[in-house]
This record gives C-alpha cells, sequence and structure tokens, in this order.
C-alpha cells in the first residue's frame, strides 16, 4: 500500500506541475500530426563520430547548407535542415554549441537557414548523456537530483533535468528553431532512492508520464513545434525474422508528429545487391510499425542515406534512385534525406525533384496503402498510392524467383511500367505483372500512364534475364564449412548462403564499423574452384556493416568456367554450425 500511494502521489504531482493556463488550453485536443509532407535534409553520414570518427563542424554543416540551395534551385523540395548529434559541447547542457567545432555558435547557420526559408532542427538525447565509455554531455547543476547510479542516463520525473531540458527547447525555438529529434529514450532511469520504493514497471510508467506532459506543455504554448522520435520509443529493429507484435506505446502519437522506424541495415533476405536488401529492410519495418497502430503518414522510414561514411556503409550514391522512390512511396509524411547530397549533381537534382513531387501530391491528396505480402518472408509487396485520376504501383520482389503478381486498376485503364531496374524486362499484360528476382518495379494507371512520369532505369541494380535453381547435394567438412560440387552448370553460377540457429532462423555476426571494424567476408565466406584453380566469387557484402549480417550471396561468372570441369563451391561461416547452414544454388543469365 505504501509504495503504491507513493506512485500515485507521484504521477499526481506530475499531472499538477502544468500551470492552469496550460490545463485551459488542453480543454481542446492538441493537434498532433503533420499538416502537409515535410521534407527534411540531415547531416548525418555526411559526417560520423559514432563509427568512423568524422566530426561534424560548422565549415561542414555550412557546405551541405549550401548544398541544400543548391538542389532546392533544381527543383528538390526541401523544408527542414536537421542538425544532427553532437553540435553541443559536452559541457553546456546543450546550451552551449561545441566549442572547437563552432566557435562562434549557430549564428550563422540559423540566419542562412532563415533567408532560404528552409527551418533550422536540432537533434537532442532524450535522456543518455554517457555512451560506449565517454561522456556526449557532462552533468551540471541543474540536472541535480535527476542523475542515476550508472550515470549515462538522468531520470525524467525526479531532479532538474527535464526542466532544464523544456527550458532549453524554448531558448531554441525563440531563436527560430522549429523541428526537434528525440532520440535514445530510457525510460527505466530512476535515482536509487527511487528504485528502492518503485516497481520497474512504476519507474518506466513515472518517466513516461513525466515526459509526455512536459512535451504536451511545451506544444500547448508553441503549436506550430515539431517533434519526431527515433530510438527508445518502440519497435523491435534488429532483424526481420521476429513475428510483429505491439511494441509501441500508442501515447507516443499523442505528442510526436512522426514516430521513426529503424536506421537503414541489410535484411535477412539474401540478395545479391545488398541495397536492394536495405531497401527491404526498411520496408519490413515499415510493416510492423503499421501493425502497432501507427498510419502510414505518421511513420518515418528514414532510409535515404548516402555518404561516404561507416553509418551508410560507404555507400556512396549507389542505387540511391530506387531507395528514393521507396523512400516516398510508403507514404510516411516526414520524408528525411540524410547524408553527402553534394555527391548529386543538378542532372541528378532535376530527376529528384520530379520524383518527388509526384509522390509528395500522392501523400497529401492520395491515399497510400500496403499491398502485397511481408518482406521478411520474401513475399512481392509494395505500396499503391491511389488519387483521384489515377494510380501508382510501387512494388518488389525480394525473392530469388522471377513471380507473376495481379494487380487492380479499379476504373482506370492499364497501366505502364515507369521504373525499373536494368536487366530483365518486366512485362505487364493487362493487370498481370511478371516481375525479376530482387527487382523494382514503378507502374501508374490513369494520369500516371503517361511519358511525363517515364522515370527510366536504376542503373545500379541488374536483374538477371533467367533464373533457376540447380540441385546440390552439400556435404559436411567440419563444424564450419560444407562443399558441393556442380558439373557443367549452364550459365553463372549464384550461391545463397544464411547461418541458421539451432532453431532455423537466421543470426546475425558483428564485425564492427570503420574505421577499425572486420568486413563480413571475413565471417561468411564463399569460395570457388575447378581443379586447384580458385575461381573468382563476386559479392557485395564485402564491406564493414556496423548493424550485421546474417548472410552471404556471390557468383561465379559463366565465362571464367571451364566447361567439363567439375565447380566446386564452399561455404564457410565463422560463427555458424555448418549442421544448420541454409544453402540454395541458382543458374542465372544476364
Amino acid at each position: 500500500m505504501h509504495r503504491t500511494l507513493i506512485y500515485t502521489l507521484l504521477c499526481l504531482a506530475i499531472t499538477f506541475r502544468i500551470n492552469a493556463e496550460t490545463l485551459l488550453t488542453f480543454r481542446q485536443p492538441l493537434s498532433v500530426g503533420l499538416k502537409q509532407p515535410l521534407t527534411v535534409y540531415n547531416n548525418w553520414s555526411a559526417y560520423d563520430e559514432l563509427s568512423d570518427n568524422i566530426p561534424q563542424t560548422e565549415e561542414l554543416c555550412m557546405r551541405m547548407l549550401d548544398e541544400v540551395i543548391r538542389l532546392k534551385k533544381n527543383g528538390v523540395q526541401l523544408d527542414c535542415y536537421m542538425m544532427d548529434a553532437f553540435w553541443f559541447d559536452v559541457d553546456g547542457g546543450y546550451r552551449t554549441w561545441h566549442k572547437q567545432h563552432w566557435p562562434n555558435g549557430p549564428g550563422e547557420w540559423l540566419k542562412k537557414c532563415k533567408e532560404n526559408r528552409i527551418i533550422p532542427g536540432l537533434w537532442f538525447s532524450t535522456n543518455l548523456i554517457h555512451s560506449g565509455g565517454s561522456p556526449m554531455l557532462n552533468f551540471i547543476p541543474e540536472w541535480e537530483g535527476s542523475q542515476t547510479s550508472n550515470g549515462a542516463i538522468l531520470s525524467l520525473f525526479e531532479g532538474g533535468y527535464l526542466n532544464h531540458l523544456m527550458e532549453t527547447l524554448q531558448m531554441y525555438v525563440d531563436q527560430g528553431v522549429g523541428v526537434f529529434k528525440f532520440d535514445f529514450a530510457y525510460f527505466d532511469a530512476a535515482t536509487d532512492e527511487a528504485k528502492r520504493t518503485m516497481l520497474p514497471t512504476d519507474i518506466e510508467e513515472a518517466n513516461k508520464c513525466a515526459f509526455i506532459q512536459a512535451i504536451k506543455k511545451f506544444r500547448a504554448k508553441n503549436p506550430d513545434v515539431l517533434f519526431i522520435a527515433y530510438n527508445g520509443f518502440g519497435g523491435e529493429m534488429e532483424n526481420t525474422i521476429a513475428p510483429f507484435r505491439k511494441t509501441v506505446d500508442p501515447r507516443w502519437l499523442e505528442i510526436f508528429d512522426t514516430l521513426y522506424s529503424g536506421d537503414p541495415r541489410f535484411s535477412d533476405v539474401p540478395m545479391m545487391n545488398v541495397w536492394r536488401s536495405q531497401d527491404m529492410y526498411s520496408d519490413h519495418m515499415v510493416q510492423q510499425f503499421a501493425f502497432n497502430g501507427l498510419p502510414l503518414a505518421r511513420i518515418d522510414n528514414c532510409s535515404f542515406m548516402i555518404g561516404k561514411t561507416g553509418t551508410c556503409y560507404q555507400r556512396g550514391i549507389a542505387a540511391w534512385k530506387s531507395s528514393l522512390i521507396l523512400n516516398l512511396a510508403r507514404g510516411g509524411w516526414l520524408n528525411v534525406y540524410h547524408g553527402n547530397i553534394d555527391l548529386l549533381n543538378d542532372e541528378d537534382a532535376h530527376w529528384f525533384g520530379q520524383v518527388q513531387k509526384t509522390y509528395l501530391q500522392l501523400q497529401q491528396f492520395g491515399r497510400t496503402s500496403i499491398v502485397g505480402g511481408i518482406p521478411g518472408k520474401a513475399e512481392v509487396y509494395g505500396y499503391e498510392a491511389d488519387a483521384m485520376d489515377g494510380k501508382l504501383f510501387t512494388l518488389v520482389n525480394p525473392s530469388q524467383s522471377i513471380r507473376e503478381v495481379e494487380l487492380s486498376f479499379g476504373d482506370y485503364s492499364n497501366g505502364r511500367i515507369l521504373f525499373t531496374d536494368k536487366g530483365f524486362s518486366p512485362v505487364l499484360e493487362n493487370n498481370k505483372l511478371t516481375i525479376g528476382p530482387e527487382q523494382i518495379v514503378v507502374i501508374g494507371s490513369g494520369k500516371y500512364n503517361s511519358g511525363e512520369y517515364h522515370w527510366e532505369y536504376e542503373e545500379d541494380v541488374i536483374i538477371p534475364q533467367q533464373i533457376s535453381s540447380l540441385k546440390a547435394e552439400w556435404q559436411i567438412k567440419d563444424n564450419h564449412t560444407v562443399e558441393t560440387q556442380l558439373y557443367n552448370p549452364s550459365g553463372t553460377v549464384r550461391v545463397v548462403f544464411s547461418q541458421l540457429d539451432g532453431w532455423g532462423n537466421p543470426f546475425r555476426s558483428w564485425g564492427g564499423a570503420p574505421p577499425d571494424g572486420t568486413k563480413m567476408n571475413e565471417f561468411i565466406k564463399i569460395i570457388a574452384r575447378q581443379g586447384k584453380k580458385n575461381i573468382p566469387v563476386k559479392i557485395d557484402y564485402d564491406r564493414m556493416i556496423w548493424s550485421g549480417l546474417s548472410w552471404g550471396v556471390g557468383e561465379v561468372d559463366a565465362k571464367l568456367l571451364n566447361a567439363g570441369s567439375p565447380l566446386t563451391i564452399t561455404c564457410w561461416s565463422k560463427e555458424g554450425e555448418s549442421k544448420h547452414f541454409n544453402i540454395e544454388v541458382y543458374n542465372v543469365v544476364y
């Protein structure tokens, strides 16, 4: 009874911290959720202080702002510039900018944003102040009473931290900041005193209650400010294997305009083209958050990330067009573009703007729905966007076979293929689409069945013209190695290899991030030879992958093989057991 009384009084105290003026405002529900699609440039992955140790500096940020302005002049809509993590000084409690990298503070950046009608945005850690053994922020006296025993996280319902944080946000709103990104939320934070008198579930609820009421109060005073949520606000983002389940507290929709569904990483469905696997991860996560009851418009899929750093696997701009299309097609009204946008030239910007304009109109005035199966089960899936005068289908086949799917064009004329990958030409006959393995296809009907919307090809993804399964008898050589021999393959040989656990589920190996990480082909190897001669195996996963990988896919080019000599394929995993490997072999023709 004593504990229950304390907890009840605590929640009442948190609630009554809201002053009478704010309570009057609450008689009408706060309007949460974007009023129209918003486009955001986020500078993370143009720098990366978590892997490559490439710092965020004023020079880099101002250069990226110039690139935002250049892209806008070439037809790209960019409404906001989000300044991501580490803009602040370790000793400033979020009120001082990094003294070395921003010696004069953010004045020039804020001024230039305003001159170009760009909304400034700022990243905040919700309550994590130490990570990886080093401080993001040192504790300051104003946070007294909030510090926990490990010193890494701060309590939100005790001490001065949360109130000081809300005052800090107001300081930046008064300087013109209009969007706040909240990351790294830990609702188990509590002082030792609270842990002695409260259950862990009550601590979590008290932290959530305090944070929700504080944001509601802040939003009542600043109704035009936007809040977006990242890590710590629900969702299971580690893999694409776990069955969907409820993990997102619906109350977050009362204070956040959008919730993100995970940083870009590779799915657990093996693919020859790793970037298409990354696309598929984001599609799977969107379905998970939709399962949790979020409208598609409120899901930030956070998938478009280009650049030279370890965060984006040093992708550059590989397969950026298909990444952009899927980012827009998923229906989220927060459209975020991360990283080195300076890698996109003016011609790229023109293409970007055309595609973006089409999908933004559909987001705002149309209706987007998920169609097909579940990405993590390698089922054909996609998005159907309905407008008053046409439809747009964006479809993906994550499997290793050519598939046929049926579309419904409703009252509109038959569709037209607007965009796809190089190689295999998808066939659309009436309402039946034949789509190649790992392929994306965009189809327009009605208004969109015209040359105006012909976006051509994804140059960086090539789909085979033919693919067929090859029978292979695998022999276990040792605990981590299996081997097979193929006789007279007629085309290029594709090997699809997953490491599984004892329950038959793929599991990931982690080699770390640049600069000190290990490439994933040191964990999962595919080796080919004829006689004593090693044959090169083309792979796309030979990179440092901070998020881990559960598979490897490789191809042996037919032109490198000697007819009549058996081809020996060896698959090895550093961490997987050979008795649990899942390996499929295909004959492909380009």
